[in-house]
């Protein structure tokens, strides 16, 4: 019986080691073009059955008077005897499992790899029953993120172990980072046990967004799960414009506002380092009421002596008034909410709801920053203060809360890292049940320490070497999976690695702006007359 692609047998083991993976030398029956960098191989060594990577494809000479003076290629009856014989083809294969015994042939718990196999083992692509070992089937627990780059196989998540730790999304702008996001916030709506807060930016997660690029719209996660899923707008009449059914108007009182809110804005309000302690030294003379007094001063003399009791200099207090009339002038800003945002978004949170929200057209990072480390950082107390009480054994712990921010190199950059909320949640690594969802295009620009605690990296093509070292610093067989991840296709492919899958796997997410795709994101959530009514409507 002849192999089947699948069962074909591609080749042996001619060298290798455990830091730089192994050579394997094509047979002449396996063609060198049907090979593809990033797919899966089977290697059976002696004792061990070896899971592997393609990372590196070449041609190889038995003579190099063959490369410096080339047979007539019209002859093809002399270029077939010299194929696999004085030519050959070969890969680089990097071994990151054993999987089975290879005596007994009885699979095993993936290992990491701590050896090489042996001369001349052979090599073979993997199965399908190989990958579904390796990565697990779609289940209650696994979802279904896309499939490995050629191949049929379904990659799947576990999204409880994910939302266990810190994530991020990278990738350049254009390559589809958007939509990997909106699908892995699908996965955690299904599968896992947690909830989400979403800062969402561009408006792309709430009731609908747009495919990588702006073209056409597809439903995101209020229409998919309108049971699930609270939309918080702070730009009403846009929600209104762009018809998203919004479940809160958010509006923040200037007595909500801390020095430490002005503080991680300093670059942005170009503020200096005086103007920035001056904050701190009003709120302790005036109480919540300072940013409010602060701008509404007017008589030069009351202003002389509120600068000298404090002993603040009369250019740092007008650079900092510059500043915060700067963020006075954001609609959403009133001198005092009449309901709190916090308690709010805690409330729908509490009762397994998830949260969006939107910045309609408020989207500078002035706006982003202040809004989100606000709400995060209040949000995390009262997380801490749940979890405290919970470890006392007086009530249960709160539901796992996933936090989702963007353009995330803002929050969490070398020089501000430790100021924000969002670098304490990274570093603690759940300890109060909060992670993050990180997404951004600037991966170098993220403190390295942060970096380091992200559990799971999901990355899309990056052309910036500085990004693509941030990404893959500290993973093991680095140098091979640059050239993975260089080879990625400029939209809807990406490499993921880390904590929540065995090794790292270059694949194609799954479709999403289907009516099939619908049909598989909503069962089980709604009635199918109300799926069969969202699809109908979306199409229509």
């Amino acid at each position: 019986m002849m192999e089947t692609r699948r069962e074909q047998n591609l080749g042996i083991v001619v060298a290798g080691s455990v830091e730089k993976g192994t050579e394997v030398r094509l047979d002449s029956s396996a063609s060198v073009e049907d090979m593809v960098v990033g797919r899966y191989v089977t290697i059976d060594g002696k004792k061990r059955r070896f899971f592997g990577m393609v990372t590196d494809i070449s041609l190889g000479v038995t003579d190099e008077e063959i490369a410096i003076s080339p047979p007539d290629t019209a002859d093809a009856f002399s270029a077939e005897i010299l194929e696999g014989t004085a030519t050959y083809g070969s890969l680089h294969v990097l071994p990151m499992l054993t999987i089975s015994d290879a005596v007994s042939g009885i699979n095993e718990e993936p290992q990491p790899v701590k050896t090489v196999p042996s001369h001349f083992s052979r090599v073979k692509l993997a199965s399908e029953a190989d990958m579904e070992f390796v990565f697990g089937k779609e289940n209650n627990s696994n979802f279904y993120i896309g499939n490995p780059l050629d191949m049929e196989t379904k990659l799947c998540l576990n999204l409880e172990t994910l939302v266990k730790r810190s994530n991020g999304i990278f990738g350049k702008s254009g390559t589809g980072k958007t939509f990997l996001t909106r699908l892995l916030l699908i996965g955690m709506l299904q599968k896992s046990k947690a909830t989400n807060l979403i800062f969402d930016m561009h408006n792309e997660y709430g009731w609908a967004g747009s495919f990588e690029g702006g073209k056409g719209g597809v439903k995101a996660l209020k229409q998919l799960f309108p049971s699930k899923v609270a939309v918080f707008t702070l730009d009403e009449e846009n929600s209104r414009h762009r018809g998203v059914s919004t479940d809160f108007v958010v509006r923040i009182g200037f007595d909500e506002i801390d020095p430490e809110d002005i503080s991680l804005l300093r670059q942005t309000l170009n503020l200096t380092e005086q103007a920035v302690e001056a904050v701190y030294q009003l709120k302790r003379h005036l109480g919540r009421s300072w940013m409010q007094e602060t701008l509404d001063m007017s008589d030069s003399d009351e202003i002389e002596v509120l600068l000298k009791n404090l002993n603040i200099h009369e250019s740092s207090f007008a650079n900092l008034r510059r500043g915060l009339a700067s963020i006075r002038r954001l609609p959403f800003l009133v001198p005092h909410a009449q309901v709190n945002a916090v308690d709010s978004i805690l409330g729908y949170l509490d009762r397994g709801m998830n949260v969006v929200l939107e910045f309609g057209r408020h989207r500078d990072i002035t706006a982003y920053m202040l809004v989100a480390n606000m709400l995060a950082r209040r949000i995390y107390q009262r997380y801490q203060e749940k979890t405290e009480v919970a470890m006392a054994g007086k009530v249960t712990p709160p539901t796992p809360l996933v936090i989702t921010i963007e353009e995330a190199h803002k929050f969490l950059n070398h020089e501000i890292a430790n100021q924000t909320i969002f670098g304490e949640i990274a570093r603690e690594m759940r300890k109060y049940n909060v992670t993050l969802l990180v997404i951004d295009q600037r991966p170098s620009a993220i403190d390295e320490e942060i970096m380091s605690q992200l559990g799971t990296k999901i990355t899309c093509l990056l052309d910036n070497e500085k990004d693509i070292e941030a990404v893959l610093a500290g993973v093991s067989g680095k140098n091979e999976l640059k050239t993975v991840l260089a080879r990625l296709a400029p939209k809807q492919q990406a490499l993921i690695f880390g904590h929540a899958v065995p090794m790292p796997v270059a694949f194609r997410p799954k479709d999403w702006g289907t009516a099939k795709s619908y049909e598989e994101f909503t069962h089980g959530n709604d009635s199918p007359e109300k799926a069969d009514k969202d699809i109908k409507d979306l199409f229509e």
